[in-house]
């Protein structure tokens, strides 16, 4: 029946799985410090090799966890409720042998609950309710007597005068060892009520910040599932557009060249330049239009290609220097370190970059320009594009880049939000934030090919 309690996820479970091996540690040097403390402290006659076994199986438990941990294989849930009830069954030997539930530390039954309604659902809170109240009442019947600390009064009737002496050294040793028994027990209970706070304040906290993390987690990829949405279906509107404006552009593109025909540069100049400026958007139209329609079913096929950084960041400033020509860009380039690191060149990450540099162009003054910062280490590269304009309005910062903002206004729109999911799509980040004392900036980080990666692409 347990076995169709289907787990949440596998990191979570993995991660419960982890927790149970840390306090399953500090549970072995706990039981060591007890056990020495009983008997080698307080004189106790406790089975000390019995006692060290049931230690020593649990150490054992806890390596194959170790172990465990090393592998890829998911943790079930069943899997975590048998470690925890093997821990369990050890808490109950230990307790069967130092006087079962006449012993002051029975309390810690209570953990193995508390961590079982914490990492798993509530029917196997309710298995273990059963388990430890059964071994409870068990050990209430069935136990090893912890050994008689107090000494027995004999009746002092039958004693001779001369023996009243000796009687009354007796008592007083008996009252001195009452006194020893009952601090037993105080320092019992008042080591588990230390115990239960430590546990508490470090466990217990512990796992519920997992937990926040998890539904951080979960919220996260909720976002970014909607926002994959939009962008399939900017990418259906795409690949639709593309094949509607085929033919209107490719008739406009046959009566431009009539028209060069017609009006020959030697005898109508003027005409003849703008009608070349005409053919140049229109075949840029055409080619855009062309990578929209590959794009939208599968990449091309230089796309994706494994290059050097230098050599990236040089291609696509030159693609947006021949759309851009007229614009100013103060271009830095400064690396960490003299490597030759690589990156995948995706034609929708040059895009990204591009469309942010326009936007930076269109804001900015054009005596002032842009300023584009490139440096990068052996693991990601940043890129900061700054202009010297208006800055972005206060009410769309938080909001540019999660959804396609109706106006076009400043620089934002359908662009940068498909800037944004391409950045995330590649592992990276994006910031946008104003500058001082005026303008605005976006912040990329991207990772970078290590060695290992390399290899595989190469």
């Amino acid at each position: 029946m347990l076995s169709h309690v289907s787990p949440k996820t596998e990191i979570s479970a993995k991660q419960n799985l982890k927790w149970l091996f840390i306090l399953r540690n500090l549970m072995v040097m706990g039981e060591g410090m007890l056990i020495i403390l009983s008997i080698y402290g307080l004189n106790i006659n406790l089975p000390e090799q019995q006692l060290w076994l049931v230690v020593l199986a649990t150490v054992a438990v806890n390596l194959y966890t170790s172990m465990r941990l090393e592998t890829d294989e998911p943790v079930t849930e069943l899997e975590i409720f048998s470690q925890i009830s093997i821990d369990v069954f050890a808490i109950a030997a230990l307790l069967y042998l130092t006087g079962g539930a006449s012993n002051p530390i029975t309390w810690v039954f209570l953990l193995p609950l508390i961590i079982t309604a914490i990492m798993l659902p509530q029917a196997y809170a309710w298995y273990m309710v059963i388990l430890t109240t059964s071994l409870y009442t068990m050990l209430i019947a069935f136990n090893v007597p912890l050994p008689s600390i107090e000494p027995h009064m004999p009746d002092p009737a039958p004693l001779l005068h001369s023996d009243i002496e000796s009687y009354q050294m007796l008592q007083h040793a008996h009252i001195m060892n009452d006194k020893s028994y009952f601090s037993l027990h105080m320092f019992g209970m008042w080591f588990g009520f230390v115990f239960s706070a430590g546990l508490v304040a470090f466990f217990v906290v512990e796992l519920a910040r997992t937990l926040k993390d998890q539904e951080r987690s979960l919220a996260e990829a909720r976002e970014n599932a909607l926002r994959d949405e939009r962008v399939i279906a900017l990418g259906t509107l795409a690949a639709s557009a593309a094949h509607d404006m085929g033919t209107p552009l490719g008739t406009i593109a046959i009566v431009a060249h009539e028209l060069e025909q017609e009006y020959p540069s030697h005898r109508y100049p003027d005409l003849y330049e703008k009608m070349l400026i005409m053919q140049q958007q229109i075949n840029r139209c055409k080619e855009t239009l062309s990578v929209m329609s590959a794009s939208a079913g599968e990449m091309r096929a230089e796309s994706g290609s494994v290059i050097l950084v230098a050599d990236y960041l040089d291609s696509v400033i030159n693609q947006w220097r021949a759309h851009k020509p007229a614009a100013k860009l103060n271009c830095v380039i400064d690396p960490d370190v003299a490597i030759e690191a690589k990156i995948i060149a995706e034609r929708t990450l040059t895009h990204s970059i591009i469309n942010i540099l326009n936007n930076a162009a269109e804001a900015s003054p054009v005596e002032q320009g842009i300023e584009f910062h490139a440096t990068w280490d052996k693991s990601y590269m940043t890129i900061k594009i700054r202009d010297f304009g208006p800055g972005f309005p206060s009410d769309l910062v938080d909001l540019a880049g999660k959804h396609p903002v109706v106006s076009k206004k400043r620089g934002l729109g359908v662009g940068l939000f498909l800037t944004y999911s391409t950045i995330n799509r590649l592992g990276g980040k994006i910031q946008l934030y104003n500058s001082e004392p005026n303008g605005a900036c976006v912040e990329i980080t991207l990772p970078l090919l290590n060695t290992e990666t390399d290899n595989d692409y190469s």
